[in-house]
C-alpha cells in the first residue's frame, strides 16, 4: 500500500466526485454518499443467561473475614482519559471558524476540467447534466469557478485576525469566514508564509462579536498527552474529534523548519488550518497535513507546533511579511564518516558547506568546515536544527555561535541578517571558496581515491566552464564504480581542501592522502567546488 502526505485542505474535486456519483445512478448528494453506517452489533443465536452465585457453604458464624490481597495479586486500575470535552469544545466552537475560498479558472487551462459524460439518449440525466455542465464551466468551456474548503481560528478579536494554512486559501480571488452560529464575513489577506505553511486574515470586527483563543506552549506537550481537535471535515463545520500526541519534532519533508507535532486526533479534509488545542484550551498546533492512502484519516496527522507559528503570526500580523534571522551560511549534514574525519567523538552539529558572499559572516567569523554545534544558547544536534534557530531570531541581533574548527571548539559572536534579503543575494552570489594557493611538487596530474585530478589552468578551467575565483586542484575524470564516483564526484568539480588544509596541486592532495593514512584515518575529507564555486563536502574511504 502506498501512502502519502496529504493537505487535508482542499476540495477542488467536488465537481469530479458529483459527476462520478450521479453517473453511477445514484441519488445521495456526494457527501451522504461517503458517509457509511456502522453495522449492528451481531445478535447470538441464544441469550446470554446470567446465572447466580450459589450459596456460599460456610455457616456465618465461621466466616472469615475478608483478607487484603498481596500487592503482587492486586489487579491496577486502568488509567482513564477526560470523562468529558463537552464543556471545553463548547466554550471554543465559537473561535473557530470554517474557511470558503473561490478561484477562477480559465476553461483553456484544461487542468481538473470534467468531461461532460456521454449518456444515452433519452436518459433522465441529460437535463441535469446540461445545467451542471453549464453553470459551472460555461457555454463553450470558458471560465469556471472552483472552490475549497479549509478551517481557521481567531487570534485577535479587536484587530479581526483568523489564522489558517497558507495551501487553504493561495490563489483564492475570494475567501469567506464561516461561523459556527451561520454568520458569513468576508475576509482580506493579511501576509502569508509560504515556508511554514501558514497564513493571517483579517474580517471587520465591528461587523460580529469575535472570541479568540491564545497560544498554549507547545513545548510543555509531551508524547501521550491529550488534544482536541475542531475544524471543518467535508464541509461539515463545528467537528470535534480528540486524541493524544502521538509523536514529536516530525520531519515530513514539507518546508525548512519542519518540526510537526503528530496526532492520532482524526484530522480530514477540511481540517487544514484548524486549531489543535490542549486540555486548557490553548491552541498549541495548527493541524496541516495527514498521511492517508485514501485522503482520510488513518490516524497520522501533523500539526504546527504553537512556538513555531506564534512568531510567524506575530509579523505576518505586523508586518504582512516575515523577518527571519539570516546567518549567511551553506550547511549539510554531519554524517558518522565526516564526524570521524574531523576527529569528533559523534556525529552532531551542523556543517558548514560554504559562506554567502556579502553575508552576516562573511568577514571569516565562520568558515567552511566549521561544524556549529550551538547558537544563542540552544543546541544543534541535526543539521535541520540550526536553520529553526537562526529563523526565530530577531534581525540585527547578536548571538553567541560555539563551534568546532579544526578539532578546537571555540565561541564566536554574530550580528544576524535577514533572510528575506539574504535570499536574493544567495541566488545572484556564488560561494566563493577561502583557498590559499601552496608550493607544492611538478606533478601535473594524478590518480588517487579513483579520481584523475590535474592542476586548475587556463585550459582546464576553458574545458569545464570553471569561473576564475574557484581555485584548487581539478578532477579530470573518475572512475566507474570507484569510492569518489559512489560519493556522487564528477569530473569538472575542484578539490579544493582535504581534511580542513587547503591544496592547489596533485602533489599537496597526495601529500595530504598519504598523511591521513599516517594518522590511521579511514575517511579524507574533501571540500569540492562545483565550477561556479558552490561548496559541499564529502568522504571517501581510503582503504
Amino acid at each position: 500500500m502506498r501512502f502519502e502526505i496529504a493537505r487535508p485542505a482542499a476540495q477542488k474535486a467536488l465537481i469530479a466526485a458529483t459527476t462520478a456519483f450521479f453517473v453511477a445512478g445514484l441519488s445521495a448528494s456526494p457527501l451522504s454518499a461517503q458517509i457509511q453506517s456502522m453495522p449492528a452489533e451481531p445478535v447470538p443465536n441464544q441469550p446470554t443467561q446470567v446465572q447466580p452465585a450459589p450459596p456460599s457453604q460456610t455457616p456465618p458464624s465461621q466466616a472469615q473475614p475478608a483478607q487484603p490481597l498481596p500487592p503482587q495479586a492486586r489487579v491496577m486500575q486502568p488509567m482513564q482519559g477526560p470523562a468529558s470535552v463537552a464543556d471545553l469544545a463548547q466554550g471554543l466552537l465559537e473561535s473557530v471558524v470554517n474557511i470558503s475560498t473561490s478561484q477562477t479558472v480559465k476553461g483553456s487551462e484544461g487542468q481538473g476540467t470534467v468531461p461532460v459524460p456521454q449518456l444515452p439518449e433519452g436518459s433522465p440525466f441529460q437535463d441535469f447534466f446540461d445545467d451542471f455542465f453549464k453553470n459551472r464551466q460555461g457555454e463553450d468551456g470558458g471560465d469556471r469557478k472552483v472552490q475549497s474548503l479549509g478551517s481557521g481560528f481567531v487570534v485577535d478579536a479587536e484587530q479581526g485576525f483568523i489564522v489558517t494554512n497558507n495551501h487553504v486559501i493561495a490563489d483564492a480571488d475570494e475567501i469567506e469566514v464561516n461561523f459556527n452560529d451561520g454568520a458569513k464575513l468576508k475576509a482580506t489577506l493579511v501576509g502569508t508564509d509560504t515556508k511554514t505553511d501558514i497564513s493571517v486574515l483579517k474580517v471587520d470586527p465591528k461587523a460580529r462579536k469575535l472570541k479568540a483563543v491564545k497560544f498554549g506552549d507547545s513545548d510543555k506537550m509531551r508524547i501521550g498527552d491529550w488534544v482536541m481537535a475542531i475544524g471543518n471535515p467535508f464541509g461539515l463545520g463545528g467537528t470535534v474529534t480528540i486524541g493524544i500526541v502521538s509523536a514529536r519534532n516530525r520531519d515530513i519533508n514539507s518546508g525548512p523548519y519542519d518540526d510537526f507535532i503528530q496526532t492520532d486526533a482524526a484530522i480530514n479534509r477540511g481540517n487544514s488550518g484548524g486549531p489543535l488545542f490542549n486540555m486548557e484550551g490553548e491552541v498549541v498546533g495548527i493541524n496541516t497535513a495527514i498521511i492517508s492512502p485514501s485522503g482520510g484519516s488513518i490516524g497520522i496527522g501533523f500539526s504546527i507546533p504553537s512556538q513555531l507559528a506564534v512568531g510567524v503570526v506575530d509579523q505576518l500580523s505586523k508586518y504582512g511579511e516575515t523577518r527571519r534571522g539570516w546567518l549567511g551560511v551553506r550547511i549539510q549534514p554531519v554524517t558518522d564518516e565526516i564526524a570521524e574525519s574531523l576527529g569528533m567523538d559523534k556525529a552532531k552539529g551542523s556543517l558548514v558547506a560554504g559562506v554567502i558572499k556579502g553575508g552576516p559572516v562573511d568577514n571569516g567569523t565562520i568558515q567552511p568546515g566549521d561544524v556549529i554545534i550551538k547558537f544563542d544558547g540552544k543546541d544543534v544536534n541535526e543539521m535541520r536544527d540550526l536553520p529553526r534557530v537562526v529563523a526565530e531570531s530577531p534581525v540585527g541581533k547578536a548571538v553567541d555561535v560555539v563551534l568546532i574548527r579544526k578539532g578546537v571548539q571555540q565561541t564566536v559572536k554574530v550580528t544576524l541578517g535577514r533572510l528575506e534579503d539574504g535570499e536574493k543575494l544567495a541566488t545572484t552570489e556564488p560561494a566563493v571558496p577561502d583557498a590559499n594557493k601552496g608550493q607544492g611538487g611538478a606533478l601535473s596530474t594524478a590518480k588517487v581515491l579513483g579520481m584523475t585530478i590535474a592542476e586548475l589552468d587556463d585550459t582546464a578551467r576553458q574545458k569545464f566552464d570553471i569561473a576564475k575565483e574557484v581555485s584548487g586542484v581539478v578532477v579530470n575524470e573518475v572512475a566507474k564504480d570507484s569510492a569518489a564516483a559512489e560519493r556522487g564526484i564528477v569530473a569538472g568539480e575542484v578539490i579544493t581542501e582535504i581534511a580542513q588544509e587547503s591544496v592547489s596541486t596533485p602533489q599537496q592532495v597526495l601529500d595530504r592522502i598519504s598523511a591521513l593514512k599516517e594518522q590511521g584515518r579511514k575517511n579524507a575529507l574533501l571540500m569540492l567546488a562545483s565550477k561556479s564555486g558552490e561548496l559541499r563536502f564529502v568522504t571517501i574511504r581510503m582503504d
